[in-house]
């Protein structure tokens, strides 16, 4: 078996997919982007078909050992994305070739389900409780929202005492028995999410995200000394040696990126990483379905897991949802708050070619907000 083609597709509202064709017939799809900058990680996809064409893609690790150490620069947001979309590609053929999930090939499944958990508020969080009752009504058990929209490095009592208002509404809907995340999105300064965290412990959250720039992973031991909160982190990092400070700083959950971190090859050994250091897996997901497949796939074989993101009903997507490029979204039903473990070959997902083509023919140019205060500062959106 060889391949023979390497395409991509952008697709609204923010996706690439990835569909990796074989001589024999075989096809396997993949999602590798950076939102914001789809085309740049697309051109990369195109560089790294060279190192593929002719090749035996049910060789997984030896390709991507070849796509990762092949060049003499290595890693980066987009290098690592567009080889974490190939990697679930090259899985999905591997699966189908032997008529097995991918979680079979990872060892095999730990858990019949995997719970997963909802967006609410938007980026600059509003109307939350509403939207959290809305969420619980649709099945889940947990949900994630923005500690805050725009914000300076150190907000005022005001700001800090509509953050804890804010988790406080949204825990009064949920009650004891479902889950609240806060999302710092890097938004605030080390010093205030000192502050900030203690705060927000006596309304229980499941974990307090990204609470300082990955730029500043050197100072998280300083936020996770402040607080018994659950702090957790990583959506920006794409590598096992970028996540090993972080946990040596004490965080209690990591969050690697199926498109993002060198794909199910990269995360299965994060997650292997992160159980040394005692912590658990709850992997960032707000794109399209081919990366929640992959993210599940994981997420059945490991022991250490959390929590899964998921995308459906997201603020980001305008004009197109996930399960509008799958042909039978049945494998993606919410079962009391999580998805239940399938067994269909690869990575058990169906995409709609002819919905992916005539999307791609359109395409998207989705940027990020860009945030700056009146001061000229930016601020992460």
């Amino acid at each position: 078996m060889k391949i023979v083609s390497v395409e991509t597709f952008l697709v609204p509202p923010r996706w690439l997919f990835c569909r990796v064709a074989t001589d024999d017939g075989l096809v396997g799809w993949g999602e590798p982007v950076v939102e914001g900058r789809a085309e740049t990680v697309r051109a990369a996809v195109d560089e790294l078909s060279d190192l593929l064409l002719g090749r035996d893609p049910r060789r997984v690790e030896d390709l991507w050992q070849v796509m990762t150490k092949a060049a003499f620069y290595r890693g980066g947001p987009v290098l690592s994305s567009a080889v974490a979309g190939i990697d679930q590609a090259l899985w999905d053929i591997l699966g189908k070739s032997l008529g097995v999930p991918v979680h079979q090939l990872l060892g095999g499944a730990v858990r019949d389900e995997v719970r997963v958990y909802g967006w609410i508020g938007g980026d600059e969080p509003s109307a939350v409780a509403e939207a959290a009752a809305a969420q619980a009504e649709a099945g889940l058990t947990a949900v994630k929202m923005n500690a805050s929209g725009r914000i300076g490095r150190m907000p005022n009592r005001a700001e800090v005492d509509e953050v804890v208002t804010r988790l406080a509404a949204v825990r009064e809907v949920l009650g004891d028995s479902r889950d609240v995340a806060v999302d710092f999105h890097g938004r605030f300064g080390v010093a205030a999410a000192r502050r900030v965290i203690p705060e927000l412990a006596p309304l229980h959250p499941l974990f307090v995200e990204e609470p300082v720039l990955p730029e500043y992973a050197h100072r998280l031991g300083d936020v996770v000394s402040a607080s018994a909160v659950p702090v957790a982190c990583g959506e920006r990092l794409y590598s096992r040696s970028e996540f090993l400070p972080v946990l040596q700083a004490g965080v209690a959950v990591v969050q690697p990126d199926l498109s993002h971190a060198g794909g199910i090859s990269e995360v299965r050994r994060i997650a292997s990483l992160a159980e040394t250091f005692d912590a658990l897996v709850a992997p960032h997901c707000p794109l399209g379905p081919l990366s929640l497949a992959a993210s599940l796939q994981v997420a059945f074989a490991t022991p250490n897991f959390l929590i899964q993101e998921q995308s459906i009903g997201i603020h980001y997507n305008a004009g197109a949802e996930p399960l509008d490029y799958v042909a039978d979204v049945r494998p993606f039903a919410f079962h009391d708050g999580a998805i239940r473990r399938w067994d269909a070959p690869g990575l058990g997902v169906e995409i709609d070619e002819d919905a992916v083509r005539k999307a791609d023919a359109v395409g998207h140019r989705w940027r990020p907000p860009v945030w700056r205060h009146p001061d000229g500062s930016f601020a992460e959106w």
